[in-house]
C-alpha cells in the first residue's frame, strides 16, 4: 500500500473471511489496490511430526543432499562440449547419489553431536490471532458501506485504528 493513511475496516478470525470480504468489495466495483489483509497478533508455532531416531536423521540428510548434488552434477555434466546431455544425466545421477551419501553421513554426525537434546521432527509456521482489512482513510467509509451488505455469518468487526507509514495504530502493535 502506499503512504496514505490506513484505517482497519474490518476484523476477522480467519484469513478466508478476509479473504472474502475484500472479494466482495472487488465485486461491487471497489478500487481494491487501496485495501491490505493484515494478519495481527502473529505467534509462531511449531508442531512436532514424531520422534527423529538415527535412520530418520540419516533418510532426513539424504534428502536434502540428494537434489544439490544432482543439480551440480548436472551442471557440470553441461560443461561437457562433445555430449553434454549424456554427460549431463549421467553426472546428475552420480551428483544425487554422493550427495545423498554426504547428507546421510551430515545428519548422522549432526544428530549425534545434539546428544539427544532434540530427538524429534517438528515444522514450524506463523500464526495470526486475526486479520484486519485495511483501506485508505478516503475510501474507507465506502469499504465499511460495502461490507455491511454481507450476509450475516461474514464477521464483520470495524474499527476505527489510523495510521501513517511506520507510525504505531492508534490501538494494537505496529504492523510492519
Amino acid at each position: 500500500m502506499n503512504e496514505q493513511a490506513h484505517r482497519t475496516i474490518a476484523s476477522y478470525p480467519t484469513y478466508q473471511e478476509a479473504e472474502r470480504a475484500v472479494d466482495h468489495l472487488s465485486d461491487r466495483g471497489f478500487p481494491v489496490e487501496r485495501v491490505a489483509i493484515v494478519g495481527q497478533d502473529v505467534r509462531l508455532v511449531e508442531q512436532v511430526t514424531g520422534r527423529m531416531g538415527l535412520g530418520g536423521a540419516a533418510l532426513h540428510g539424504a534428502a536434502s543432499g540428494a537434489l544439490p548434488g544432482a543439480l551440480i552434477g548436472w551442471i557440470f555434466g553441461l560443461l561437457n562440449w562433445v555430449d553434454p546431455v549424456v554427460s549431463g544425466l549421467l553426472l546428475a545421477l552420480y551428483g544425487l547419489i554422493f550427495g545423498a551419501l554426504v547428507g546421510a553421513l551430515l545428519g548422522l554426525v549432526v544428530h549425534a553431536a545434539q546428544g539427544g537434546r532434540r530427538d524429534f521432527a517438528s515444522v514450524s509456521f506463523m500464526q495470526p490471532s486475526r486479520y484486519d482489512v485495511v483501506a485508505d482513510d478516503a475510501v474507507a467509509d465506502e469499504a465499511v458501506r460495502l461490507l455491511a451488505e454481507l450476509p450475516s455469518g461474514a464477521g464483520a468487526g470495524t474499527s476505527s485504528g489510523a495510521w501513517k507509514g511506520s507510525t504505531r495504530p492508534r490501538s494494537g502493535p505496529a504492523v510492519t
